[in-house]
């Protein structure tokens, strides 16, 4: 079974949060900076705050969609 990565990210432009999940999430942080998604493109530098790994991407999509409800949110802005 893959291993994944939930994780979260931090604006440091305006502190909005990102959640997603990866296989490489270091990888993942540097696309991001860079400017190659583009839904975040505008609100870079972004910092990460908060991983979790998982097993299996089905596990890893229901932990993303945890972290972007509302208790999930709430617990990664408590970081």
């Amino acid at each position: 079974m893959d291993i994944f990565y939930i994780y979260a990210i931090k604006s440091e432009a305006d502190g909005r949060i990102y959640v997603g999940f990866s296989a490489d999430v270091e990888k993942r942080l540097k696309e991001y900076n860079a400017g190659k998604t583009k839904s975040t493109k505008g609100y870079k530098p972004w910092v990460l705050i908060y991983t979790e790994q998982v097993a299996g991407r089905i596990a890893a999509r229901n932990k993303e969609k945890y972290y972007k409800s509302g208790i999930g949110k709430e617990f990664l802005k408590s970081l």
